[in-house]
């Protein structure tokens, strides 16, 4: 390419200066009609064309090539159907054709796919973001357009009258249908906490899109704890409230589903889950000691320690046998309200511990049936052994006999023994690691004093003298039951020998009868650390099957769990998606959520344009259906629409880089002297005529 440029001798300020001086010159000597002038002037002109020195520059240019970006969205909801097919088949194509195209250069950038380098997984599908970053280093006026392969469900495009993100036209294919039809489930309003025993209000929204729309009604199951527990029938289109009933404290993970439309893509944002965490208003202990005795005042004070215990304490002060000249004026003891307790407001209780009693005729037969179907409907009992259990009198001979997991020998084993952990019970939450994380042999002080009991039922989790159970657990119908066969626990609360874990043992026991979650014995949960998923499986068993996790995006990985201590084992996989992940090991089920309960990828996973309107029309861009064929593709210059019904353009930006340069100058000093001599030497000529 040839050009002309200026390499002046002097700047052009002077230049403009001695021009002046030149012209001043000229129309002086005209004014006088002075002979030559026109020549002088054309000498001048001369001398100052040489001094800004023209010089003709010829350019070898060699044309860059315009950079096209072909963006796979490689999401969850393109995996749906034939979208995957889809995009694949119009990969190629558009590579094919761009490939045909003189200087483009096509760059493949593959996004929307879950980050592992990312701290945290990202809430939907983010194009722009991956697009932007490919691109950094491509001058924009390089780049001649950017197709995007996709459902359309993209959630960072920019919204309506903003500038496109990305430089040049950015052109549309669209997967998937637009007459496709999905159910999805919207959780509009859900408490965050609820009281134990009560219920909450759960408000639910089944939105139907391309289906019978609204007036339809539709199936919700409820699953808790990994079985269905209840359904309900709600209506399309309109939000329906639903009541739980929160059973026990801490994390109430509640999955909700609905049933599928039919012809639907897919299923997967057919269900959600909801946390609710159980709160006890207040925890009501019924504690009955049999008599006075130094390990009362553990039991107490142990339970007084909660400010959210109701403790309700009676103590056996005056048996019915016990007769003597006392006048009953005279007695200040309150009548035990045997009705009131035991028939009337049992049910509101949340534990009944019985501590040393003894069968004499305070309780009659038809209440300690009462305490049974308590124990059997969900209720919890806990009893603490004394001396009077191997006897006649033991409560194993009253219908509590049915369940108590510890039938007396009638031995009581009176010397020195230390309290020890079985194997089961090192893998049982109540008692598991209270010998120290490596169970070592633990330095607890001495008890005195064991009933010797056979056990018939439930785990035995300590063991005392002879390797004979000394705190057995069961469960009996919906409740549960613990037997302490011994009454020295209260040496460690005073410190004998260093005394023991007393009061871990007594919360742990306690909180167990109650069904604290964290204290279940069979448990499978997944919890969030950083970016991975930890699934934690604990059992009072030594095997720990594999675990089949199925991802929020549907897929399946099964994990293998390595043992670990407590009877737990665990296994790790990466969380680098949003949305509920479901845990299944064949007996137990669980499921947890990572990040947004609700995420976008999964809200509306219809085929759509709408997110992507903006972008093609701030850009120019086209948007077109694959279903309908592929757009046939052109070579279009800058200034020209770029993309019509049928067809999407490449803009050729004709961008170069300078491969060499030759400056020639227009005016050699030979040629520049012989025409300033010549000038001068004719107008020496005229003047001298």
């Amino acid at each position: 390419m040839l050009s002309i440029a200026f390499a002046p001798m002097f700047s052009w300020p002077i230049l403009a200066g001695l021009a002046a001086v030149a012209l001043v010159l000229a129309g002086f000597g005209l004014w006088r009609k002075a002979r030559g002038t026109s020549l002088r002037l054309l000498t001048a002109a001369i001398l100052l064309a040489a001094l800004a020195n023209p010089v003709l520059v010829e350019q070898e240019r060699i044309l860059n090539k315009d950079v096209v970006a072909i963006v796979v969205d490689e999401s969850a909801s393109q995996k749906i159907g034939d979208r995957a097919k889809q995009t694949e088949e119009a990969v190629t194509s558009l590579t094919e054709n761009l490939q045909r195209m003189r200087d483009v250069d096509v760059r493949i950038i593959r996004a929307g796919k879950p980050d592992e380098n990312r701290s945290v997984p990202v809430d939907g599908t983010r194009l722009f973001e991956d697009v932007q970053r490919a691109l950094a280093s491509v001058p924009q006026n390089r780049i001649g357009g950017t197709f995007l392969v996709t459902d359309g469900q993209v959630h960072d495009a920019p919204a309506e009258g903003v500038k496109s993100l990305i430089p040049g036209p950015v052109h549309t294919l669209l997967t998937g249908s637009p007459k496709e039809r999905d159910r999805r489930l919207v959780i509009e309003n859900a408490p965050r906490f609820g009281l134990v025993g009560k219920t909450v209000e759960i408000e639910v929204l089944v939105k139907d899109h391309n289906g019978l729309g609204d007036g339809d009604t539709a199936q919700v199951t409820i699953v808790r704890h990994g079985k269905p527990d209840r359904q309900a029938t709600v209506p399309v289109g309109r939000p329906h409230k639903i009541s739980l009933e929160i059973d026990h404290a801490g994390a109430n993970i509640l999955q909700i589903e609905v049933s599928p439309l039919a012809g639907e893509i897919t299923a997967t944002n057919n269900r959600t889950v909801v946390q609710v965490n159980g709160v006890r208003e207040r925890l009501r202990v019924l504690l009955v000691s049999g008599e006075p005795h130094p390990g009362e005042r553990v039991w107490r004070n142990f339970l007084k320690a909660d400010p959210s215990v109701d403790l309700v304490h009676f103590t056996i002060l005056r048996p019915p046998e016990k007769q003597d000249a006392t006048p009953v004026r005279e007695l200040s003891l309150i009548a035990f309200p045997i009705r009131e307790l035991f028939e009337v407001k049992i049910k509101e209780f949340d534990l009944i511990i019985f501590d040393r009693y003894r069968r004499r005729g305070v309780l009659p037969g038809i209440y300690l049936e009462n305490i049974v179907r308590y124990v059997e409907e969900g209720g919890a009992v806990l009893a603490a052994a004394g001396p009077a259990f191997a006897t006649a009198m033991s409560l194993s001979r009253t219908p509590l006999g049915d369940i108590l997991p510890g039938a007396p020998t009638g031995n009581v084993i009176e010397r020195g023994l230390k309290p020890s952990v079985t194997e089961s019970g090192n893998r049982h939450p109540v008692t598991a690691e209270l010998a120290g994380p490596a169970n070592d042999t633990p330095r607890w002080g001495r008890w005195f004093r064991q009933i010797e009991a056979t056990r018939t039922r439930g785990q035995t989790l300590m063991n005392g003298v002879d390797s004979n159970p000394l705190l057995i657990l069961d469960r009996v119908g919906e409740g549960r039951v613990a037997q302490l066969l011994s009454d020295h626990i209260w040496l460690w609360a005073r410190g004998f020998e260093d005394g023991g874990p007393h009061s871990e043992i007594l919360r742990r026991l306690a909180h167990w009868l109650m069904k604290e979650p964290d204290l279940e014995e069979e448990d499978l949960r997944a919890v969030v650390e950083g970016k991975n998923l930890a699934i934690i499986r604990r059992s009072v068993s030594d095997e720990h099957p594999d675990v089949e996790v199925t991802l929020p995006s549907g897929a399946t990985k099964t994990v293998s769990l390595k043992k670990t201590t407590g009877g737990r084992a665990r296994g790790v996989i990466p969380a680098d998606e949003v949305g509920i992940y479901r845990l299944n090991d064949g007996t137990r089920t669980a499921v947890a959520a990572v990040g947004n309960v609700n995420p976008k990828e999964f809200a509306d996973m219809r085929a759509t344009p709408a997110l992507l309107t903006a972008v093609a029309t701030a850009s120019g861009g086209g948007m077109h259906w694959l279903e309908d064929g592929a757009p046939t593709l052109r070579r279009i210059r800058a200034d020209r629409r770029p993309s019509g019904a049928d067809w999407m353009g490449v803009v050729a930006n004709r961008d170069f880089r300078v491969a060499s340069v030759r400056e020639t100058p227009m005016l050699p000093a030979l040629l520049v002297l012989l025409l300033g001599l010549g000038a001068l030497m004719w107008a020496w000529r005229r003047e001298g005529r």
